[in-house]
């Protein structure tokens, strides 16, 4: 992950200080539960468990004292310093019966039976020792208990309480991890949609947009997983791991040395695991990004789909895809099932066996008692879960990665950075000098193309599908850059110039005016603070528009839905008019705007295109010749080059190709007048 797991933690760096009190929650909540253990092996081995320990008969009604038969004892670990001690008795336990054994040195291992006043006790060796004994009653049983019931109630409040201080510190530390996972995705989303405003025009033509919508959505809330649930478990297990190893140690180091081997275990299952689980996931993130982009692709052209009937070849795409998708889904699943917690449940109940096994053979030594064992038992147990955790969110792990690298690709694209720099408005005045260009590399499609457009001039470019036209203007607005030759804005080479300014005042009308989600009015003024209401409604009138508009039941505040779906081709171009005049460019662009304007709409268009041009510099890319007849230069294209170059009336009377295309187009119309 090297270089892509800096940038996550330089992204987690901004928000330090929630983290890290969220970290430091998580230690103190695993501290605070890791004592649980230690108070419940005090009261199984001190309070429970020590009932079978030396008793020595004491003075009366001494603290600690428990009344039997006449007499008082108190036990051997009550007594303190310099007292002096009776006789010593014992109470031992057999099933659930209770003995008093009057006699001392009573083992305290070995299995117990009793018969005719006589408790027999056989040692491991099956030797054998008898001590006189007496069973007791209920009540005198409880009675020698009754000395530890307020530190066991105080050993169990103890336990309770420290449960609802982890409980509590459990929660502050999700909260504010899950808070500080939500505003690192924030700024990363934030931070990739700033990008790909500044990435070229060219990015976009090799990136199908779903994919694009893939990586700010899907990618970045997969991070997101990383942050809220990886880190936490896999910080939360490695404490775990560590205090409770720790434990073990000073519980009893042979236990811990017989759960050592568990560690190396985990690290070779993480390696096997990310090692299948990486390629799965690479394969699984494109296909969701290619079926994002089919999606994408197929709403937007689903009246093409229709229309040519082309639904089961689509529904065909998709499925292959999605198969794929499903198949690499299973593949991980598998992965994941057979590494899932179910093996590490072996493993544990291995162990479990084991140790029960060597407890029992009396192999652990006489130091391991009940309440270590079951401290161990304990212990074990919540080891398991933390690390049940961390392979449970090695797939959340792995996908994270995968995504991390998806999103970091395309922050790591050159893009241009948005400058807040405004330059003064210029003249207009556009000359191409020797200009030579190509998309590819030894394909030009542009051949030393040389002109100048003065201020206020329209200049038309005309020429057959794949000339060069939509190129000049592209490089124009800087969408690529020339490879030969310059371009000048009022004599300044626009490369000199950084984009957003040169674009700055430019403004373009195209064949297809793309409008926004909101209504008529935002989609003229684009949201920008500088363009007010009433020059909103003015640049509608200037084109003809505002009354039209105004019949509409909500005014300029009529919604628009995407890309303006429930208005004629003809009100979308007058919107992209007003918005072009709204924003007083000093150089417009015309890009087959009256191309798909139906004949009567395209006298409005043709008196608001007249106002829109007026003091500008206009280029326009017209296939009807009719529309340009008054420009003052025709540029006529011909495979990258220029062909042709005058006034309307100049290259009719020169009779080249302009003449011959202008000839056709109005057969053309005749024909179609006569039929």
């Amino acid at each position: 992950m090297g270089n892509n797991g800096k940038r996550l933690f330089q992204y987690a760096w901004h928000y330090k200080r929630p983290i890290l009190l969220a970290l430091l929650l998580l230690a103190l909540a695993i501290s605070v539960e890791l004592v649980g253990p230690f108070l419940a092996k005090r009261m199984i081995d001190t309070n429970i468990m020590g009932i079978q320990k030396p008793w020595y008969e004491s003075k009366q009604d001494g603290r600690y004292a428990v009344p039997y038969k006449d007499s008082w004892y108190k036990r051997a670990d009550h007594w303190e310093e310099g007292e002096v001690k009776g006789r010593e008795v014992h109470v031992m336990q057999s099933g659930l019966t209770y003995y008093f054994v009057d006699a001392p040195g009573v083992p305290s291992t070995g299995s117990l039976s009793f018969k005719d006043g006589q408790l027999t006790v056989t040692a491991k060796d099956d030797s054998t020792q008898q001590f006189p004994a007496v069973q007791m009653s209920r009540n005198e049983t409880y009675g020698f208990y009754k000395p530890e019931i307020r530190s066991m109630i105080t050993l169990a409040s103890g336990y309770v309480g420290l449960l609802l201080i982890g409980a509590l510190l459990a929660y502050g530390q999700k909260y504010l991890l899950q808070v500080s996972a939500n505003r690192i995705v924030r700024k990363m989303r934030n931070d990739v949609f700033r990008h790909i405003q500044e990435l070229p025009v060219q990015y976009f033509d090799n990136l199908p947009a779903g994919k694009v919508v893939s990586r700010v959505t899907n990618d970045t809330e997969a991070i997101r997983e990383l942050y809220v649930s990886v880190l936490a478990n896999f910080f939360s297990g490695i404490i775990y791991m560590t205090a409770i190893m720790g434990a073990l140690f000073v519980l009893d180091a042979k236990l811990a040395l017989i759960a050592l081997p568990l560690l190396p275990i985990l690290y070779v299952w993480i390696v096997v695991y990310r090692k299948f689980a990486s390629s799965y996931n690479h394969v699984i993130r494109s296909r969701l990004s290619d079926i994002n982009g089919m999606i994408n692709e197929s709403i937007q052209g689903m009246p093409i789909i229709q229309v040519f009937r082309r639904e089961k070849q689509t529904m065909a795409e998709f499925h292959e895809m999605n198969d794929e998708y499903f198949k690499y889904q299973n593949k991980l699943l598998y992965l994941n099932s057979f590494t899932s917690h179910n093996l590490l449940t072996i493993f544990r109940n291995i162990i479990f066996i084991a140790v029960v096994w060597m407890f029992a053979g009396g192999w652990l030594g006489a130091a391991v008692s009940v309440g270590v064992l079951y401290a161990f038992i304990d212990y074990m147990n919540r080891m398991m879960s933390p690390i049940v955790g961390m392979v449970n969110q090695l797939s959340n792990l792995e996908v994270a990665r995968v995504s991390a690298e998806r999103v970091f690709a395309l922050l790591d694209e050159p893009g241009i950075p948005v400058t807040d720099q405004r330059l003064d408005r210029y003249k207009g005045h556009v000359a191409f000098n020797n200009v030579t260009f190509g998309y590819k590399e030894g394909e030009d499609v542009l051949k030393n193309i040389d002109f100048t457009a003065k201020q206020g001039e329209t200049v038309a470019l005309v020429g057959h599908t794949g000339s060069g036209k939509s190129s000049i203007l592209n490089l124009l607005f800087r969408f690529y850059d020339i490879d030969r030759g310059t371009i000048t804005v009022d004599g300044t080479d626009v490369r000199e110039m950084a984009k957003q300014q040169l674009r700055q005042h430019m403004g373009i009308v195209l064949q297809e005016p793309f409008l926004f989600t909101g209504t008529i009015a935002s989609n003229v003024s684009l949201d920008d603070p500088t363009i007010t209401r009433e020059k909103v409604e003015q640049s509608l009138r200037d084109v003809g528009a505002y009354d039209m508009f105004m019949q509409l039941p909500g005014g300029l505040d009529e919604p628009v839905i995407e890309k303006g779906s429930t208005l004629s081709a003809g009100q979308r171009q007058l919107i992209s008019f007003a918005r072009a005049l709204a924003f007083d460019p000093a150089i417009l662009i015309l890009d087959e705007a009256t191309a798909s304007i139906d004949t009567e709409t395209e006298a409005i268009i043709q008196q608001a295109l007249d106002v829109l041009k007026r003091g500008r510099t206009t280029f326009v890319i017209a296939h009807r010749l009719s529309t340009i007849r008054a420009a003052d230069q025709i540029l006529v294209l011909d495979r990258g080059r220029i062909v042709e170059r005058g006034n309307h009336d100049e290259l009719m009377e020169h009779g080249g190709k302009y003449y011959a295309m202008y000839q056709l187009q109005q057969g053309a119309a005749v024909s179609g007048i006569v039929a």
